[in-house]
This record gives C-alpha cells, structure tokens and sequence, in this order.
C-alpha cells in the first residue's frame, strides 16, 4: 500500500510538477494550494500522511505556524519546507519545531528525492515505535493485572492512581511468580513514560563486575576486552525507565554506585572522564523484603528509602485464591490460540484441586500448569490427568505443615532454586514452632548453617 504524501504548494505548475513526479515513484499524493485546504484533509478528512511538503508562504498564512498549530492534532509525519524567501530566523524556528529539513528555491529534483527517501525512512522508523508504544500501552492497561478478589482490586486501584503520577523511584515486593514484571511493564506503559524505552536487567543473573558495566556503561580500555565504548542500562533507559528485577541481590558497594546515580541524575562510564546526564525512572522488585534487609544492613538503608518512594506489594496466590476463577479461563484462551486446542470446560473436580492447591510458585506455577494441560488435551474438557498437582490430604499439609513431616514442591520450573530453599526452610521453621535446633534436625544441617540461611533470606 502506497504511503501518502502531502504537498503545499500554492504554484500551481509546481504543486503539478511534484505531484506527477512522486505519483510516478509510487506515493499517493495529495495538493492542497492553501494552509486552509490542508487543515480540511488533516483535520476533517483525517488524512495521515507520512511526509509533508510545504511552500513556507502561503496566502493565507505561515506554514511554519501552521505546522505548530497542527503538529500535535495528527499522526507523525516528516516536515520538508520549501521557500523563494529563506531567512536564517526560518530556519532555526524549524528545525526548532522538528522539520526535518530547510530548502530554497529552486531546489534540484534529485537533491530533493534524495532527502524525501531518507525523510521516509525516518518517518517510518518513527511511526513504528509510536504504533508499537501504543500497542503496549493497551496491553500493559492496569486491567491486564487480572483477578477478582479484595488483594487484586486494591493492587489494580493502586496502579491506577501510579500510572497518572510522574513517581521517580518504586519498590515492587511479593514472592516469585506474582507478577513484578506485569506490575513493572504496567506502571511504565500506562504512565507519562510510555513513548520511551523500557530497559530490564536481573541482578541476581550478571557477576557484580558484569553487572557495573552494564548498569553504568565503559569506555574502550577500560578493562580487559573492553574494546570500544559501551552505553549502560541506565544512559540506554534515559527518558524512560530502568526496571531492576532482583534488586536485593545487588552487591553493597554497586548499590552505594547507584544511589549517587540516582541523586545527581549522572553517571560516569568504567574508564570514563565525563559525566553522562541521565533522567530514569526506577522500578525495583524483589522476592526478599528489602525493608528487612535494610534493617539488618544487608542492603543499603539509604538506598532503600530513595526508592520506596512508593510500594506495591503483590499478594501470593494462595491468599487470593478467588483470583483463579479470571486467571485459569485466561490462560486456557491463551493456550487454545497458541496451540490450536479447544478446551472449553472445566470439571468440578478440577476446580477442586486447582482451588485447594497451595501454589508456592504463585501465578507463574498456575501458568505453567495450565499449559501443560492445554498442550495435552484431546478434545474441548481440561484434562484432569495432566495436573500432576498433590493430592488434597497432601496439600493440607502445605497449609498445616505440622501434620506430618513432608513438604510438597512443584518441580516444573516455577520455583527457582534459592526459592524452593527458602520454601524448606521456612516451611521447617513453621512446623518446629520457629525453634532452630528442631528445624535443624529436622533439616539434617548445623544449628550454623540454619542460623546463616534464615539470615540469608530474612526469614
């Protein structure tokens, strides 16, 4: 499909002379001889078109204030003014505005298509990041944090009232599988930011050496294999938002880094001289309690109140079980459209069990679960069989853990290593009534080493 074109031009074999020439290399092309005639095909036809050229002095008014006026009432578009009477103030006044280039008359056809292409090019790049931001913007809505119970609406209400404030720090907490990376995504595309980067990083994932380049950047030599500059996280997310997953594993002298960071709104590149000027918003998560951990020192106090400037706190699954009534429907749609399945009903039996189920993995592990299923299914009922879920006398035990001495886990992935340990052992401090020695026997493990895991995990 041809993209369009717009041309101003009150000459009238000019105007005719451009558009037969862009029809010919495959624009659809519009002429309008006055501002008045264009503002008709922006505004009441709703033309869109991707590049405009425009005499700059028409009868009835400036172009350029014609573009000011109407820069903000469509969609994106280059602007290429041409003018017999070019003057330096024009010219800085638009480029000041975002034209895209400044010619006089008369202009050579081939210099011209040469800047209408790359024009183009650029116009295109731009509408696409535009459609893609408006894309995310409706599918990261507050709505997309679905659920039906008190915890759900009171976190959807919350993120509501975030997306509306220019907040410069949060702190995202709950357990592994809740959702802090839909809450991160929604607090950023639904917010002022939303038409700028969104940049992730987990700090549990990089070695603290990996992880300080790529938060603040090097320059070339600054280390062993640093061979040329490399932009950080925090100068690529620059206007937008840096979301840092894992945040209390960060190592203490790197959070001392960032803090500065974040106060000077600067940072200087490994091997750098200069300091880079940077406008981020920041988005903390975490599984452990970073209000805990700043307690104990573990994680630095200052650094922790410049980013609670607010707190969302995501509830675990199974005290929002009534949550799964819109989550389970969700996730077999999903699953249908991707695989091409068509389960439509769901047993009572299986309500049961999805109902009485503990879910330690949270969100996460009812996703995997009901993959599993879908992909499995033979005909329009959820399978039963591929639940793999406890039984329910077993399940109790996960919410009455003093009944006998087992602890049941999910082992489909949706529990990460350090998770499924802090599991354990909370779960063995519960059922020996918080006494150490017994949990550690229960364990098989030293009083020491226990005392050092609880410290690990704030429990």
């Amino acid at each position: 499909m041809p993209e369009t074109l717009l041309i101003i031009e009150d000459e009238k074999l000019l105007g005719a002379e451009l558009s037969r020439h862009y029809q010919n290399m495959g624009w659809e092309v519009l002429l309008a001889t006055s501002l008045a005639h264009a503002k008709d095909l922006l505004l009441k036809q709703k033309i869109s078109p991707l590049l405009i050229i425009s005499d700059m002095n028409l009868p009835d008014g400036n172009a350029l204030d014609f573009m000011e006026a109407m820069k903000n009432n469509i969609g994106y578009a280059e602007w290429l003014f041409l003018t017999g009477y070019g003057s330096v103030p024009d010219s800085v006044r638009a480029l000041r505005l975002g034209a895209y280039d400044f010619l006089e008359k008369p202009c050579d056809l081939d210099h011209l298509d040469l800047i209408v292409a790359s024009a183009a090019r650029g116009a295109t790049i731009q509408r696409r990041i535009s459609d893609q931001t408006k894309n995310s913007h409706l599918r990261f809505s507050p709505d997309a944090y679905v659920g039906r119970s008190p915890q759900a609406q009171t976190v959807r209400t919350l993120l509501s009232k975030l997306t509306q404030v220019p907040f410069s720090a949060l702190v995202i907490g709950g357990e592994t599988g809740t959702g802090k990376g839909l809450t991160a995504r929604i607090l950023h595309y639904g917010g002022p930011r939303a038409s700028q980067p969104m940049i992730e990083i987990n700090c549990a994932a990089l070695p603290r050496d990996l992880l300080e380049s790529e938060l603040f950047g090097h320059e070339a030599g600054a280390f062993t294999g640093a061979t040329g500059r490399h932009r950080g996280l925090l100068e690529q997310a620059n206007g937008g938002t840096l979301f840092m997953d894992e945040m209390g594993e960060m190592p203490l002298d790197l959070q001392a880094k960032l803090l500065k960071a974040i106060e000077d709104h600067k940072i200087r590149r490994l091997g750098g001289e200069k300091e880079v000027a940077v406008d981020v918003q920041i988005i903390a998560a975490s599984n452990r309690d970073l209000e805990k951990m700043a307690q104990t020192g573990s994680f630095r106090a200052d650094l922790y109140h410049r980013l609670s400037v607010f707190k969302v706190m995501l509830p675990p699954l199974r005290e929002a079980i009534d949550d799964l009534d819109e989550l389970v429907p969700l996730f077999i749609a999903e699953y249908n459209a991707k695989a091409g399945r068509y389960v439509k009903e769901i047993p009572l039996s299986v309500w049961k069990k999805l109902k009485t189920h503990h879910w330690p993995g949270n969100v996460r592990e009812l996703r995997n679960v009901i993959e599993r299923c879908v992909l499995f299914a033979e005909g329009e009922i959820f399978p039963e069989q591929w639940l793999n879920l406890p039984k329910q006398e077993h399940n109790a035990v996960a919410h009455n853990s003093r009944l006998d001495n087992s602890i049941y886990l999910p082992l489909d992935g949706s529990m990460a290593l350090d998770d499924i340990d802090c599991y354990i052992i909370k779960t063995a401090l519960e059922q020996s009534g918080n006494n150490l020695v017994a949990a550690a026997r229960a364990l098989g493990t030293t009083r020491e080493t226990l005392r050092y895991r609880v410290r690990k995990y704030n429990l």
